[in-house]
This record gives C-alpha cells, sequence and structure tokens, in this order.
C-alpha cells in the first residue's frame, strides 16, 4: 500500500512493479522483432526508408515489398508507447496492455490452428524465412501469455483523489463519467457499422470461407506475417463493441485501452482517407448508394475516433478521473495572477 502523504494516483502501486516491468520488457521484446521484419522488407524492395514513410499513409506511394501490413505497423508503435508507459509504472498501462495482450492470443491461436494443415507446416519448413516467421509467432505467444498473466492479477483500487462536491463544475468523477460513456457509444456505432459492411462482404465471398479465413492461419495458403482483411475487421468488431460495454459504466479501468485502440483506428481511418483521395472517390463517391455509405461511414469513423482519443487522453486529468495536482496548481496561480 502506498503511503506517500501525496501518492500519484496514475502511478501502479509497488507491489505491482514487478508486473509492469515484465509487461514493457516483453512488449519492447517484440515490437523490435516486428520493427526488424519492417526493416528486412525496406531493404528487400525497390524503394527506400522514405518511400516506406510515404507508403505509411499512403497506400499507394510505397515501392517497398512489405512482410509486414499498416496494422503490423500500428500495433508496433502501439507496443512501444505501452511499453514506456509500463515501465514508468502507468497505471493506465494496464487495460492497454491487457488488449495487446489479447490480440497476440488471437493471432497465435489462429496461427496454431493453420498448423493443423499438413500443406501449411511444409510452407514453413521449404521458405528460407519460415523459421523466423515461425519463431514470431512462437515469441507472439510467449508474450501474449507474459502480459496477461502478469497484469490480470495487478489490481488496485483508486487512492490519491479527492472527489469534488457532487454535481460540481470541476468533478473529475463526473467528467469521466461524461466522457466515458461518450466513448462507450462511438464505440458501438462503430461496431454496428463495421459489422453491417462485414455482411455486405460475405455475400461475395460466402460465410464458410470468411469465418475460416478469420480463425485459421492456413486458409491463405502463404505465409504472411500480415493479418487478412478478415480477421482486422472481426477482430476491431469484438474490441470496439468489448470496450464499448465497458467504457458505458465510466470504468476508469479502461481508459487505456480505449486511447490505444481508438489511436490505431485512426491511423487505418487517415491512411484510407489518403488513399481515397489520390484516388479521386471523393469526387465520385455519391454516384452510387455504396459509395455514399462508404464515405458516411469513413467520415464518423475520423471524426469518432478522433473524440476518442482526445477524451481519452485529455491532459487536464488524471488516469483515473483525478485531476492531476498540476492542473490545480496552473489554476491557482493562474487566478492569484501569478506566471
Amino acid at each position: 500500500m502506498d503511503v506517500r502523504p501525496n501518492p500519484d494516483p496514475g502511478r501502479a502501486a509497488p507491489e505491482h512493479s514487478g508486473a509492469y516491468l515484465a509487461t514493457a520488457l516483453s512488449l519492447a521484446v517484440y515490437s523490435g522483432v516486428l520493427t526488424a521484419w519492417t526493416v528486412y522488407g525496406i531493404r528487400q524492395g525497390d524503394g527506400n526508408a522514405w518511400d516506406f514513410l510515404e507508403g505509411m499513409f499512403n497506400p499507394g506511394a510505397s515501392l517497398t515489398t512489405q512482410v509486414l501490413g499498416p496494422h503490423e505497423w500500428a500495433f508496433t508503435v502501439a507496443c512501444l508507447v505501452i511499453a514506456g508507459l509500463a515501465l514508468a509504472q502507468r497505471r493506465v498501462a494496464r487495460s492497454a496492455a491487457l488488449l495487446s495482450g489479447f490480440v497476440l492470443l488471437a493471432v497465435s491461436l489462429r496461427e496454431g490452428l493453420g498448423l493443423f494443415d499438413a500443406a501449411y507446416r511444409d510452407q514453413y519448413r521449404h521458405d528460407p524465412l519460415g523459421g523466423w516467421a515461425l519463431a514470431t509467432r512462437g515469441l507472439g505467444l510467449v508474450v501474449a501469455l507474459v502480459v496477461l498473466l502478469a497484469m490480470f492479477p495487478a489490481t488496485e483500487r483508486r487512492r490519491g483523489v479527492h472527489p469534488s462536491a457532487p454535481g460540481a463544475a470541476d468533478d473529475p468523477e463526473a467528467w469521466w463519467r461524461r466522457s466515458s460513456r461518450i466513448c462507450g457509444v462511438l464505440f458501438l456505432l462503430m461496431g454496428l457499422a463495421r459489422i453491417g459492411w462485414a455482411v455486405r462482404d460475405l455475400t461475395g465471398v460466402g460465410t464458410g470461407h470468411y469465418l475460416r479465413a478469420v480463425v485459421d492461419g492456413s486458409v491463405l495458403g502463404t505465409l504472411d506475417l500480415a493479418a487478412p482483411t478478415e480477421f482486422t475487421t472481426v477482430g476491431s468488431v469484438l474490441v470496439l463493441f468489448v470496450l464499448g460495454v465497458l467504457a458505458l459504466p465510466g470504468r476508469h479501468e479502461v481508459r487505456g485501452a480505449l486511447l490505444v485502440f481508438a489511436a490505431l483506428e485512426l491511423y487505418v481511418t487517415v491512411r484510407m482517407v489518403v488513399w481515397l483521395t489520390v484516388t479521386d472517390f471523393f469526387n465520385r463517391s455519391f454516384e452510387t448508394p455504396g459509395g455514399a455509405l462508404s464515405l458516411a461511414t469513413t467520415a464518423y469513423a475520423l471524426a469518432a475516433m478522433t473524440s476518442v482519443v482526445v477524451l481519452a487522453g485529455g491532459r487536464g486529468f488524471g488516469p483515473y478521473g483525478g485531476m492531476r495536482t498540476e492542473g490545480f496548481r496552473t489554476a491557482a496561480v493562474g487566478r492569484n495572477g501569478g506566471l
């Protein structure tokens, strides 16, 4: 128990420092491996690092042949950020780390199911990079288990927060409950929109093939560290609904996961907007009902994910709803005419 006179409500309790350190090291190692795959793809491609940087936001600009995709690039950055927060013992890292652990576990289970296919296993044996790819998958499973086993028990009650009077304008609890509910509603609406588009996609490929691509790594028939569209779509729908439901009651613990996932979705959406711009889709979007609906969905995703990032990452409030002492100090100095 933290017995300091004014403990930082955003800092993890000392008894959980080992769990946060193990999480930070595990995610840092895994993000380093993904970075190595990215560098390898750049070196093997026809472009250079600048082409890759441009291609991160413009899908049609990069000449490099990449082993990973935009979701993996965003996940690499997210793992580094979460590792930094965990290393700094910030409680906001817990839910974000748990989210990353579940994502890695899902990827590992999907790949494990694919390994039951003999032809798929042969590809790992015959491909020059098969051993490295399999080692990366194995590392992902180990990291997922370490993060989940370390962070699940690292629960703690909020401390060091002095709530304002109920209904007060500066009541941090009321502010976070409102913000959390808004984030929850935005996530749930985004999830419903994604379900609608997924159902539309099912009419073209068949339900059985689509669902199998979600859970079976051998469906594509090739070794690929980049997740297929079916997996990312269904995965994002599940995360949107789970986090949306958890955010509705105003749970403080979900803030880190909301912030990280909204940032990931925002990056993917911005990349899509750039692609729609360079392909002149905006000028032709209203020619068909499907095009207009796609544009509306993209616009909503851009606005909704930006709103969640702003609300969940509000600088004036601590990670668990308590206004930071710096905020009180700055306000007091300002009222007294100080610097």
